[in-house]
């Protein structure tokens, strides 16, 4: 079985929704796996969240910033942004999508505690995300390979 995905998306795809997905990918729900994009993806991580991923024994994850892609958009189970896309940065696609917004301000335009906080915020929601998913996989009857009788 193919693993269900959540995409995490932002503009630039250099802190949140990739501290989001290092977070998730830490410890996925069975049959869950995480990805992140940007609408305008900056060409590397921002140098913070290395760090700050590091203090909570994480690490980046293994891709750099990258485009989002309809691809992306359509495949994923769950879409979830970080409350960076205005109308002006958001492909419309996305927007005719059902998604979920988390409302966090970018860290990289914050101090270090405020990255921080950020972060903490992410955790989390993280958490409760990978709680809900296994919550919804544990009501959803498995389906037999049997033929019915």
């Amino acid at each position: 079985m193919e693993d269900r995905i959540v995409l995490f998306v932002c503009i630039e795809n250099s802190c949140r929704s990739l501290m989001a997905e290092s977070m998730f990918n830490a410890n996925p729900p069975p049959g869950w796996v995480a990805t992140s994009a940007g609408t305008s993806p900056a060409t590397a991580a921002n140098p913070r969240t290395a760090a700050m991923l590091g203090e909570i024994g994480l690490g980046l994850p293994p891709h750099r910033p990258q485009t989002l892609t309809p691809g992306m958009m359509d495949r994923a189970r769950v879409r979830v942004t970080m409350g960076c896309l205005d109308d002006a940065s958001c492909p419309a696609r996305l927007k005719t999508l059902e998604l979920r917004d988390w409302g966090l301000p970018d860290p990289a335009r914050l101090d270090d505690d405020g990255f921080r906080k950020v972060r903490d915020r992410l955790v989390r929601y993280v958490r409760g995300l990978r709680t809900e998913l296994i919550v919804a996989d544990r009501r959803v009857p498995a389906v037999s390979g049997g033929a019915a009788r």
